[in-house]
């Protein structure tokens, strides 16, 4: 599949192979894009940039609720397309299709409420005879880089908001998953998306990324991925605004007053959608040592029931990590926390890039696992003895996207939601629980800056202050 600069799809001589992570087959290649192939599409975003600015707001919020429509004649073939480069079960890729399809036609509804408000200058002595107000404008050209595990989705998630505010946006998706990110942008051309507002150039992070990240003609980067590259972002990006979500290992704390069958199954649907390559997965569970051993048991017997396999497989519940090195470095960070003292309850293998559900007790704090995000099939249990002791556990990572909490007590919900450092709190649901017009983001080292649609809008956007002297 070739890519597209300003609308023009390019092939190059050097292409790169985009695998089906199960079986290592070849689903497709895409242009391998160099240094000057960003320049290229930056120089284009400029001229998009002035398009979009200056197309009314009417216009963006038609092309946006087309592409919406095409999005969905094309349903079955974006999730075929994300379940073949990429570990989601066809099951879990129609959801994800789903999901983009509303994450673009509530781009084009606020599209509509970029708004602004009247200011009271009079409140200043001195400024009786003065009135104003502010409204926003878009920031200009916007660099996206977005990750393997939602490569639809996350996609949609910048794509959207930047089109909707007036931007224009050079993309660079996954190197591994970039077939979805460049059918979406079929589907915008098709909605009569101008060509120089959108580019999606296909490549190596190490080649193009730190191009389009340092560029002085972007004026943000908005980007999901892991930590150190967001850090590295943070070095060499210069004076522009940054958004970045960057995962973690999310806690739940599961009380002895839930509701302990929905807790289990929500929690084990938590820990293993997507093979647990989900920046909300769960990894840590909190469990109060009064219920901790029904707990246990029945989440380890929920959890062996899973069925792993191909993706394109309607019964498989579990499909196959990324590619093999990462199923490796999971397992390698099973076995060094079984080393260093903890029960394995499940799991633990795997069969090329195939790994088993995996469930572990009485873990270290010395293990890699307890302070770092395994973004794969593992789940740790922990029994404590009150709500103050599992937040603190909780509290006690360098990460804070999203933690959740499982009981019918109120005052119990409400001194979480105030003492978990985290940026959203799930009551009663695992912490893999999002819906696409919220605030979404986290604390500590999972982030800077919020996603959601009416969230990146103001982030892509800029408020400009209009004062009158009558």
């Amino acid at each position: 599949m070739k890519m597209v600069i300003g609308g023009t799809w390019i092939d190059k001589p050097e292409t790169i192979a985009v695998r089906n992570p199960f079986d290592g087959s070849v689903v497709d290649s895409v242009p391998r894009a160099t240094v000057e192939d960003i320049q290229a599409a930056i120089r284009t975003a400029r001229d998009g940039y002035e398009i979009n600015r200056n197309l009314p707001a009417h216009r963006r919020i038609s092309i946006l609720l087309k592409t919406a429509d095409i999005m969905q004649t094309r349903f079955e073939e974006l999730a075929a397309t994300i379940a073949s480069e990429g570990s989601k079960t066809i099951r879990e890729a129609r959801k994800e299709v789903a999901r983009a399809i509303n994450t673009i036609t509530i781009s084009g509804e606020e599209a509509r409420r970029i708004l602004g408000e009247t200011i009271p200058f009079d409140s200043a002595p001195g400024s009786e005879n003065r009135v104003g107000y502010y409204y926003r404008f878009p920031i200009g050209v916007i660099a996206a880089i977005t990750p393997f595990n939602d490569p639809l989705n996350l996609v949609a998630h910048k794509l959207g908001p930047a089109i909707a505010g007036g931007n224009s946006i050079v993309l660079k998706p996954a190197t591994v998953t970039p077939l979805s990110a460049l059918k979406l942008a079929e589907c915008f051309y098709e909605a009569g998306l101008p060509g120089e507002i959108l580019s999606v150039v296909t490549g190596y992070g190490r080649e193009i990324g730190e191009a389009l990240v340092r560029d002085e003609r972007i004026r943000m980067v908005s980007f999901t991925g892991g930590v150190e590259a967001g850090k590295r972002i943070t070095e060499i990006a210069g004076l522009k605004k940054i958004g970045m979500e960057l995962g973690s290992n999310s806690p739940v704390i599961v009380l002895e007053d839930c509701n302990l069958e929905k807790a289990v199954s929500a929690c084990v649907s938590g820990a293993f959608w997507a093979a647990g390559q989900n920046c909300i997965g769960v990894q840590r569970i909190y469990i109060q040592s009064s219920i901790y051993a029904k707990f246990r048991d029945v989440f380890v017997s929920l959890t062996q029931k899973y069925k792993t396999g191909p993706q394109q497989d309607e019964t498989t519940d579990m499909g196959p990590m990324i590619n093999e090195q990462e199923a490796i470095r999971v397992i390698d960070w099973v076995e060094d926390a079984v080393k260093k003292g903890a029960v394995l309850l499940t799991g633990g293998t795997r069969a090329g890039s195939l790994v088993q559900p995996t469930v572990l007790e009485n873990m270290p704090s010395s293990a890699t696992l307890a302070c770092n995000e395994v973004f794969g099939p593992v789940v740790m249990l922990y029994p404590v003895e009150s709500l103050e002791e599992a937040i603190a556990a909780s509290n006690a990572v360098d990460y804070g996207l999203q933690g959740a909490i499982f009981t019918n007590d109120l005052n119990q919900a409400f001194k979480a939601i105030r003492e978990m450092d985290v940026g959203g709190i799930i009551v009663n649901d695992s912490t893999d629980y999002r819906v696409d017009l919220m605030p979404f983001g986290g604390v500590k080292n999972s982030g800077l800056g919020r996603e959601g649609i009416k969230f990146s809008l103001q982030e892509m956007t800029e408020p400009k202050m209009v004062c009158f002297n009558l």
